[in-house]
């Protein structure tokens, strides 16, 4: 009997310190203001990050110049100022701590895109004939952004190591499990696709980034109702999975969402700085 009341007190002693250890690391999406639990450093979780960069470009054509390379360095290079701007004009100046913006357009005939945390976006060639233009384009980049400004990575690291090992073997999964973490690292940027209970979740972050997206955008002078035009065309080449086993929201909800939400509410943000 005693030694059974021990144990309780020893679960019941370790739910109180995962329940006000996650407590402790709830902060807030920016603009959004959605609550968030991001249990790993930041600076630790960009460092980790940029290994992984550095090895997908070693491993991967990049492609440094031409019209469409000096494309996507020039519309990140804006988005990334339009950041810097909302989220110091925010009180949010904290979050660039880690930033160190890189632009890479990469050879591959995935139409696809992504941001490690940090503001290591790289853009695959795949995707442009679905840009088509500079402001299809900045859609895009600014969603890829919005991910890592909203420290999406992070949270969803957090999601899925919780799931998987339980806050107390956080640090034992990080140590002594490499593969495991480089896999959550690209997963946290998008790099990867993910299946499971954390669906749901990842369509919130999606939806978000959209959003967040067409603000930075609208902020750096670009048009945001390209966003549906662009989803249009996305809709063409979707795999047609139902919106419950996609980490997207399907497509006839997200173009809604746009029309109706986010084009108007990042239509106010329009000539407030650049």
């Amino acid at each position: 009997m005693k030694k059974m009341k021990t144990t309780k007190t020893l679960i019941a002693t370790s739910v109180l310190f995962l329940m006000l250890t996650v407590i402790s690391s709830c902060n807030r999406v920016p603009i959004t203001g959605r609550k968030q639990v991001s249990l790993l450093p930041e600076s630790e979780l960009t460092a980790m990050s940029l290994v992984e960069y550095n090895n997908f470009l070693n491993a991967n054509q990049v492609v440094n110049s031409g019209t469409n390379s000096a494309m996507v360095t020039r519309v990140g290079e804006k988005i990334a100022r339009s950041v810097e701007d909302v989220l110091r004009n925010s009180g949010n100046a904290d979050l660039l701590e880690h930033f160190d913006w890189e632009f890479h357009l990469v050879e591959s005939p995935e139409p696809n895109a992504w941001c490690m945390p940090g503001g290591k976006v790289v853009v695959y060639t795949g995707i442009l004939p679905y840009t088509k233009d500079e402001d299809g384009l900045a859609v895009v980049m600014g969603h890829e952004v919005a991910h890592a400004v909203a420290r999406h990575g992070n949270e969803r690291m957090s999601q899925q190591l919780l799931a998987s090992t339980g806050f107390a073997a956080l640090d034992i999964a990080m140590a002594n499990k490499p593969e495991q973490t480089r896999e959550l690292i690209l997963l946290a940027a998008g790099v990867g696709v993910s299946t499971g209970a954390l669906l749901p979740f990842s369509r919130l972050q999606e939806s978000e980034a959209d959003r967040l997206g067409l603000i930075f955008m609208t902020i750096a002078g670009y048009d945001p109702e390209a966003a549906v035009a662009f989803w249009q065309r996305m809709s063409v080449n979707g795999s047609g999975l139902p919106e419950f086993l996609s980490t997207h929201p399907s497509h006839e909800t997200r173009i809604t969402d746009i029309e109706n939400e986010y084009i108007p509410e990042a239509r106010t943000y329009a000539n407030t700085s650049n």
